[in-house]
């Protein structure tokens, strides 16, 4: 069976269950992705022509499992920039749209569900994700289809990754490791217990969370991985308490994070928590506000996350986009306002759309190459804040450099794009204050 995808067409692959079928969906997810990275065809090679079709773009992400909350996360930004796009005309006259594939969490199921992802998506014009759950798995997969991915991964390995598809506007996990440590620096924490779930995407940050702690002067007396989903973790409790920490670092499961910190306070040693940017999420605060209170919660805890002013034209746009697209959004959109993360989804089909616009091309093998022309500054490029404004000026033959929501956008020769990490608390009513800032020259010379 085939269809028509994005520019040619793709033999589908059925989604199989056991773990001899799965190995069979690797295999035959390689055969579609040599396919379609030989594979010609004329629409592709008139790279000017208008498609006039819906064109889609993948929230490739967990929806459900432990890390479900990354997934409608991304898909508000996506929603909210597809309102933009489609508002001012498309891409090319071409309609945007948002589609989302549940990896689970789960590198095997990750690699079935792109597999599938790319033999029966019409029209694919890109990908937000992975998350670092399924990346080393999927992105190679993802890469050789050409198809161009805004990746959430926070792994290290594609730090120097030489995947010309792959695209992160977030900081990788090590940096956010390294914003952790200066952080519990800064309030004088000298003794630290790491407790993290033990999955892919819990670790990421904890090499130079151990790394950074202890060069800035601390002591990690305990670096424990929990399993997630358990009803009790009595002995990593009494281990944590025999480690007399001064601070917790953290990043589990709500569920996990909600446990412990419960019996933490229940035998009266709950103390200082500071996690990373996935414990900033709804879903987190909820689980854990109701185990240990929210008044205890805002005493005890700070979260690092990729800064995201929410302010600025370029705020103001993506703020108005996704107000737009309130009735497709997850509720509440509050909650998205100032989500870093979704700031960043809005700004990925933003470039994506740029991209295409400036290179009159809507085939994702073609447009790829015009992502660092659209977010670039160079001698009479003009600064572009939102897509409307960045299409008014592509039209009048103007070289633009769009700054979006998250900010400015300096890519690395490895694709990689970061900035700086605000520190953020949590208050009983549910707001988000800024505790302190971590700038780049901050983490400068942790990096060496």
């Amino acid at each position: 069976m085939t269809y028509r995808g994005t520019e040619c067409e793709h033999p589908q692959v059925t989604s199989q269950r056991s773990r001899r079928a799965r190995a069979r969906a690797l295999v035959a997810a390689a055969a579609v992705l040599a396919v379609s990275a030989t594979a010609a065809c004329s629409s592709s090679a008139q790279s000017g022509a208008v498609q006039h079709s819906t064109l889609t773009v993948v929230s490739f992400n967990p929806f459900t499992g432990p890390d479900g909350s990354f997934g409608p996360e991304m898909q508000a930004g996506c929603l909210a920039a597809a309102t933009a796009v489609n508002a001012a005309g498309g891409v090319l006259s071409n309609k945007v749209a948002c589609s989302a594939v549940d990896t689970r969490g789960d590198p095997a199921d990750a690699v079935t569900g792109a597999a599938k992802m790319l033999a029966t998506t019409s029209h694919l014009f890109g990908v937000l994700g992975p998350s670092s759950d399924e990346a080393d798995s999927t992105a190679p997969l993802i890469n050789a289809a050409k198809i161009p991915m805004f990746a959430d991964t926070g792994e290290a390995s594609f730090d120097q990754t030489k995947l010309q598809y792959f695209w992160r506007m977030t900081p990788a996990d090590d940096v956010q490791g390294y914003a952790m440590a200066l952080y519990a620096k800064q309030k004088g924490y000298l003794r630290a217990a790491a407790v993290f779930g033990n999955d892919i995407s819990s670790q990421g940050s904890v090499p130079t969370l151990v790394k950074a702690y202890t060069a800035l002067g601390g002591q990690m007396v305990l670096n424990e991985k929990i399993a997630l989903n358990q009803a009790s973790y009595q002995p990593e409790v009494e281990q944590i308490i025999a480690a007399h920490p001064q601070v917790i670092f953290t990043e589990a499961s709500p569920q996990a994070d909600a446990t412990v910190l419960a019996e933490l306070q229940q035998l009266g040693h709950l103390i200082p928590v500071i996690g990373s940017d996935a414990t900033i999420e709804p879903q987190w605060y909820s689980a854990v506000g109701a185990a240990i209170g929210k008044p205890a919660l805002s005493k005890y805890y700070a979260g690092a996350t990729p800064y995201a002013a929410a302010s600025g034209p370029a705020w103001q746009a993506y703020d108005k986009a996704l107000l737009a697209a309130s009735a497709s959004v997850t509720k509440p959109v509050s909650q998205w306002t100032d989500d870093a993360y979704s700031m960043v989804d809005y700004d990925g089909v933003v470039v994506m759309a740029l991209a295409a616009t400036a290179a009159k091309s809507t085939s994702p093998a073609v447009w790829n190459a015009y992502i660092r022309a659209v977010t670039t500054a160079s001698p009479g490029t003009v600064v572009v804040h939102s897509y409307a404004d960045g299409v008014a000026a592509l039209k009048a033959g103007k070289k633009i450099d769009y700054v979006g929501a998250t900010g400015i956008i300096a890519w690395d020769k490895w694709h990689n794009s970061t900035g700086e990490f605000e520190v953020q608390g949590w208050q009983p009513n549910g707001s988000t204050p800024e505790l302190g800032l971590i700038t780049a020259a901050d983490i400068a010379p942790l990096l060496k």
